[in-house]
């Protein structure tokens, strides 16, 4: 019993790392604060959650690595904004959201702006890219250098 007990422990402790290193925020003004605060890049996200097969698919091979979210932990803050078509959101979050794709002139799932730690864009990629996890990570390095 207690080596099930102890295995179970161990579990949930992997699972919680594991749930922490995946948080995307869903409110830029948050995001920027934390990113000046920390010396990071914004990484926004403009997906099609419950929709996009592009979005979907590259969240599988390079956002749900373990490459991906080891450089996140120590360079990014994750920020989603989503555009689902069957998932409830809030008035208030649809209202954000569409605003700031207005604003970044987002016209395709998935989007992803890097904006830099004073919230000043500094690179975008428009839609699905080949090459995993490490193809992205070098061209989010490349924008850190602008």
């Amino acid at each position: 019993m207690k080596k099930i007990l102890t295995a179970l422990l161990a579990i949930a402790l992997v699972w919680q790392a594991n749930a922490e290193e995946n948080t995307w925020l869903t409110n830029l003004p948050k995001a920027e604060a934390q990113a000046k605060a920390e010396n990071k890049i914004v990484l926004v996200d403009f997906t099609g959650s419950d929709w996009c097969g592009w979005c979907k698919k590259f969240n599988g091979e390079v956002l749900n690595t373990p490459e991906f979210q080891a450089y996140a932990k120590n360079n990014l803050v994750l920020v989603e904004l989503d555009f689902p078509h069957k998932k409830e959101q809030s008035t208030d979050l649809k209202q954000a959201n569409a605003n700031l794709k207005s604003r970044f002139a987002v016209h395709g799932f998935p989007t992803f702006v890097a904006l830099n730690k004073d919230g000043k864009e500094i690179g975008r990629q428009v839609g699905y890219a080949k090459g995993g996890p490490a193809a992205f990570i070098a061209k989010l390095e490349a924008f850190k250098k602008k």
